[in-house]
């Protein structure tokens, strides 16, 4: 395909995804299934083109004074990829496939539009109605924290300590992939995101496949890492998953221990007895809830930390997930703070005196964060932020304190300040 007939692709996705109120990857998957002939680096640049422009939706749709499909492509292809009117016009040629010419009206606000006295959901690309919210945290830093937050993401791994002695290792091993160091984690490697959207297949790399390395947020990494879980501890992950974080942790405890991983949605604990073998993994057991029944009730009392990465929005991650921010409803919120409040009820069972929960989301709101905690703190009286500087400090990680934002009761990773995912990490101690 043309440059000239992804774009006609793009808007044609778009078109599906506002009519239809439905996931881009649905729509990318629908309209790869009914153009079978457009090969796989066709339909990765039709995804990227369609990302890129649920980056930049609001934004777009100030530019160009509407917010059709085709605006918002055209709008995107200035803000977000640079590229000139007159190029953008070399691509809208009404030719087998191309979107049409360029009207005089479009090519005017291409020219001449800017973001200029635009409000700040329209500057920093996120809905109108959580700007309160997001102004509690940021302040004046609101727009370019969430201009941060319309980039592409990187692709970050984690080496696997209980399969290579160090970073350097694995980095070594992997030369190919054009990774670098990760600033912040001493275990993670960085490849940074191509033109295309196309990463590489790192799953198919025999490293990977040995477990030598994981993929894994660098602010992901450092979550896990600030729990400060050690060798011979007793630690319950709460809301395991995947398992991304459980194998982590257990790398940190170096097979020693007894590590606990369960979550309240069984079906989402599928993937974790594949990734604990290939990791390496022998101190993790993983109780599965039966029947809506309580999978961890006989360690009440007995942990020593319990992580809860509790589910939350995702508006941390909307990097990687850009059509999340804009099918996020205040309902959802909810939705979200009320469980967020019955697992850390949960996890306070568990806790042992002078044990911790180390609470974790990829959500830079407030009212999952911080006020989240505060109401967990009048419904359990017993527990205690540990503060922020202990926090880093324990951790071996006191250098932080300039790249992360401090909160109430924990810390705050952006794109912005520290490269990662919008990641909050706080650790409330029992008395």
């Amino acid at each position: 395909m043309t440059p000239a007939a992804r774009i006609s692709a793009a808007i044609e996705v778009l078109g599906d995804i506002e009519a239809r109120r439905r996931p881009a990857t649905d729509a990318l998957k629908d309209w790869g299934l009914s153009h079978r002939f457009a090969g796989s680096k066709d339909r990765a640049a039709i995804a990227s083109l369609v990302y890129d422009t649920l980056r930049r939706k609001a934004s777009a749709a100030w530019i160009m004074g509407e917010n059709t499909p085709r605006a918002l492509v055209l709008a995107m292809l200035k803000l977000q990829r640079g590229m000139t009117p007159d190029a953008i016009a070399g691509l809208c040629s009404g030719e087998r496939f191309a979107p049409e010419p360029l009207s005089a009206s479009e090519r005017e606000k291409l020219e001449n539009g800017s973001l200029e006295g635009a409000p700040a959901y329209v500057a920093g690309d996120f809905p109108e109605w959580i700007e309160p919210s997001l102004q509690r945290l940021f302040g004046g830093d609101l727009v370019s924290e969430m201009q941060a937050l319309t980039a592409r993401a990187p692709l970050d791994l984690r080496a696997n300590t209980l399969k290579v002695a160090s970073r350097e290792e694995a980095h070594d091993a992997l030369p190919h992939l054009g990774a670098v160091e990760t600033p912040l984690s001493p275990l993670g490697l960085r490849i940074a995101p191509s033109e295309d959207g196309r990463g590489p297949a790192v799953q198919s790399e025999p490293e990977f496949i040995k477990g030598w390395i994981e993929i894994q947020d660098e602010g992901s990494q450092l979550a896990a890492l600030l729990s400060a879980v050690k060798p011979g501890d007793q630690v319950v992950d709460l809301c395991a998953g995947g398992g991304g974080k459980t194998l982590a942790l257990a790398a940190m405890m170096e097979n020693h221990g007894q590590l606990y991983a369960t979550d309240g949605d069984a079906r989402r604990l599928a993937p974790i007895h594949d990734r604990l073998t290939r990791a390496g993994v022998r101190n993790v057991q993983v109780r599965t809830p039966r029947g809506g029944a309580d999978a961890v009730t006989d360690l009440n009392g007995k942990i020593d930390c319990v992580l809860v990465d509790a589910p939350c929005t995702g508006v941390g991650t909307w990097r990687r997930n850009p059509d999340a921010k804009w099918r996020l409803r205040p309902g959802s919120l909810d939705v979200r703070v009320k469980e967020q409040a019955t697992v850390l009820d949960r996890a306070a069972a568990l806790v042992k005196p002078g044990g911790r929960i180390v609470y974790i989301t990829c959500s830079v709101l407030p009212e999952e964060n911080d006020e989240a905690l505060r109401q967990f703190m009048e419904r359990n009286a017993g527990f205690k932020p540990l503060p922020v500087t202990e926090v880093l400090s324990s951790a071996g990680f006191g250098h932080l304190d300039k790249a992360i934002r401090p909160t109430t009761y924990g810390l705050q990773m952006t794109p912005l300040k520290t490269g990662t995912d919008g990641f909050y990490v706080a650790v409330m101690v029992r008395g």
